[in-house]
């Protein structure tokens, strides 16, 4: 890990490394995160870290364990379920707003994105695709004309954006997810809300399915979950 240049402010700066190197799969899934270590790999005192982990605290992307320490974020096959449940709700509710309210902007946005989706996968950029796939989707946000909605996906944009890195090693998932941008991209060129609808429901079930089926993360997570109950148990009879 390099250091950073120094921007406007020292502490936005180590916030967006330290979100995009979660965010990309630069610090794993479960990983511990040392204030110390950080600091001295970014070239910076200890403070704009400690402030940096307080806020992707907020945004769950980091969790932070009382006398352990600093972690990246985990999920289990019920947080996957949950929030893909609620990127679900938002993501209809704002594409329907979408082909409401700016359906030429949001047919023109998509067609252009899947257009970059194609150009990276022919270099081989798999950066480059998945930063698209994520514009692809928050898009619809963009367009939709309300703040809160899109307030309310921005709060997990970041978990949905890494486990989507996670996704990635999977050649066969993203090529159904490929195939599944360029079809949503051409219904909406044909106005088509339904069937926009049903390919985005299959798009985000599939991906939860997977995810639960094959990161090995969140099988950890899940075995880690299971083992708290007991834990608490024992020790409430001890």
């Amino acid at each position: 890990m390099t250091g950073i240049e120094r921007p406007q402010s020292l502490a936005d700066g180590v916030l967006e490394r330290l979100r995009a190197d979660i965010v990309r799969g630069r610090l794993q899934l479960g990983q511990m995160l040392s204030e110390r270590i950080l600091a001295e790999q970014l070239g910076v005192s200890k403070s704009p870290v400690r402030e940096a982990l307080a806020q992707l605290r907020n945004e769950g992307l980091v969790r932070i364990v009382p006398q352990r320490g600093a972690f990246v974020f985990t999920l289990s096959s019920e947080g996957v379920r949950q929030l893909c449940e609620c990127r679900r709700m938002l993501e209809r509710t704002a594409l329907c707003l979408a082909m409401e309210r700016a359906p030429a902007a949001l047919a023109e946005a998509w067609g252009r994105i899947v257009a970059e989706m194609t150009a990276a996968r022919a270099a081989g950029d798999a950066r480059r695709y998945l930063d698209a796939d994520t514009a692809f989707h928050t898009t619809l946000f963009d367009l939709c004309g309300n703040a809160y909605i899109a307030e309310a996906y921005g709060l997990h944009l970041g978990k949905i954006a890494a486990l989507r890195t996670h996704l990635s090693v999977k050649p066969q998932h993203t090529e159904l997810s490929f195939a599944e941008h360029g079809a949503m991209a051409a219904a909406i060129v044909q106005g088509d809300r339904a069937e926009v609808l049903a390919i985005l429901d299959t798009h985000i079930d599939r991906g939860q399915t997977t995810y639960a089926a094959g990161i090995a993360d969140i099988a950890q997570a899940d075995a880690a979950a299971a083992k708290g109950p007991r834990r608490r148990r024992r020790q409430a009879s001890a």
